[in-house]
Formats: C-alpha cells, structure tokens, sequence
C-alpha cells in the first residue's frame, strides 16, 4: 500500500520554520550547554521531534526516507559504499605518511571503554540519527521534495547542513592534521570553508538517500566516516 503522507495539520512552511528553530536549538544545547553524557538524548528527541513536524504537515514515510518497503535496498547501497570507506580507511592505516591526517586532539587516548561509548552510542545516536533525520529525510521533504531527487530541496537541505556545522567548526584547530594543513589560515576563514565542505558531502549523503530509497544508505556511511574515522584516529594516536 502507497504511503501516501497524512491530512495536513500544519502548513509546509511552518513546519520548515519549526523544524529550522527546533535544530538551532538543538545544536546550541549539544555544543554549549548540556553535558557529554545528555548529548546522544538530545539527538533522538530532535529526531523524534522532527519527524511529527513533517508527519504534521502531511508528509509520508516515504518521503522522509523512513518507508520500510525500501530497507534493503537502503542497506545494500549503504553496505556497498562502506566498503569504499573502509578500503579508503585501510590504505590510511597502511601508509604511515598518511596516519597524521587522523591524530585528533578531541580524541586523545581515551580508554577503550570510553571509545566504545562514543563509537557505538554517542555518534550513533546523537550525531548521524539526528543528522540523517533532518538534513536527508525531514528538510528534503519539507523543502519540497518526494521520493526522487530535486536540486532545490536537495541544495536547501545541504546548506542547512553545512550552518548546522558553525559550532563544532570552531573547534577544528584542535584536529593535528587540519592545523598543520590549513592552521595559517584565520579561524572564520577556517570555519566558512568547513561549512562549505559539511554542505558539499551533504549533497552526496543525499545522493546516496535517493539511490537507496531511504536515510538507511547515507546513515550507514556517515556512521562508517564518523566511527570508523575516530576509531582509526584514537589507533593513530596510540601508535603515535
């Protein structure tokens, strides 16, 4: 059966205003006020919270990328391009030239139980659900869209992503290999150019909902970059 959306309770622009305030808010009480253990919290209830807001408006599961008749194509075209991660992983690990590229001081040396919580449930849940939700389910949809790709949804939701990006860009002096790449450069300058890149790879996410008919494709992929990329980071750390 055809999910086609519910009666309209809230109009689309009302619910895009909302959905725009609910992140602002989201993001200033994950980077600036709640504690670290509250942030993974935070990310389900602005996923939770978004989601009725698009359901408010009459959109459909399956214009949010939720539907599950297009799981397992959504799993599949998200296992195949984790694969690439991996592999894209692999080479970093194996070429010690490349290894400083991933020494992060927000990692540290952590201790593995600390790593396990943040791989497997601080990113999890409060970074790629609350990201996939919004930026490649939610505001496409919001902004226009249906099931198939549109440039103006997309470029709208992708924007929204690299702004969504401001605060946690302030802190990228402390990442070694971005500050002996570009650590010359004045911190503004530093932070537009990471919004700029968060709002390129926000296209691609989107890429990857659209092939795999479901936020499943790119969540799978932005948990692999995430995880994997601190995983490998706190293993460069200790080798270094």
């Amino acid at each position: 059966m055809r999910d086609t959306g519910t009666t309209p309770l809230l109009s689309r622009r009302a619910a895009v205003l909302g959905a725009v305030a609910v992140l602002a808010a989201a993001t200033t009480l994950a980077n600036r006020v709640l504690p670290g253990w509250a942030y993974p919290l935070c990310g389900t209830v602005t996923a939770g919270v978004l989601i009725g807001l698009a359901r408010l408006s009459g959109r459909g599961f399956a214009e949010l990328g939720l539907s599950r008749r297009h799981w397992r194509r959504s799993a599949a075209t998200g296992g195949i391009a984790c694969l690439v991660v991996a592999a894209g992983f692999g080479v970093a690990l194996a070429v010690p030239a490349l290894r400083p590229l991933f020494q992060d001081g927000r990692v540290g040396q952590h201790p593995p139980g600390e790593l396990v919580w943040l791989a497997l449930v601080r990113i999890p849940l409060g970074t790629v659900l609350v990201e996939e939700v919004a930026f490649r389910g939610v505001l496409p949809a919001l902004l226009g869209g249906g099931e198939r790709w549109r440039w103006r949804p997309v470029l709208g939701a992708s924007a929204l992503f690299g702004l969504w990006h401001l605060l946690p860009s302030l802190a990228l002096r402390r990442n070694a290999g971005v500050d002996a790449a570009v650590g010359a450069l004045p911190l503004p300058v530093l932070s537009v150019l990471a919004m700029l890149g968060a709002a390129v790879a926000g296209v691609a996410l989107c890429a990857l909902r659209y092939t795999g008919r479901g936020v499943l494709a790119p969540a799978l992929v932005h948990l692999a970059l995430n995880s994997g990329g601190l995983v490998l980071a706190w293993v460069a750390g200790r080798a270094g």
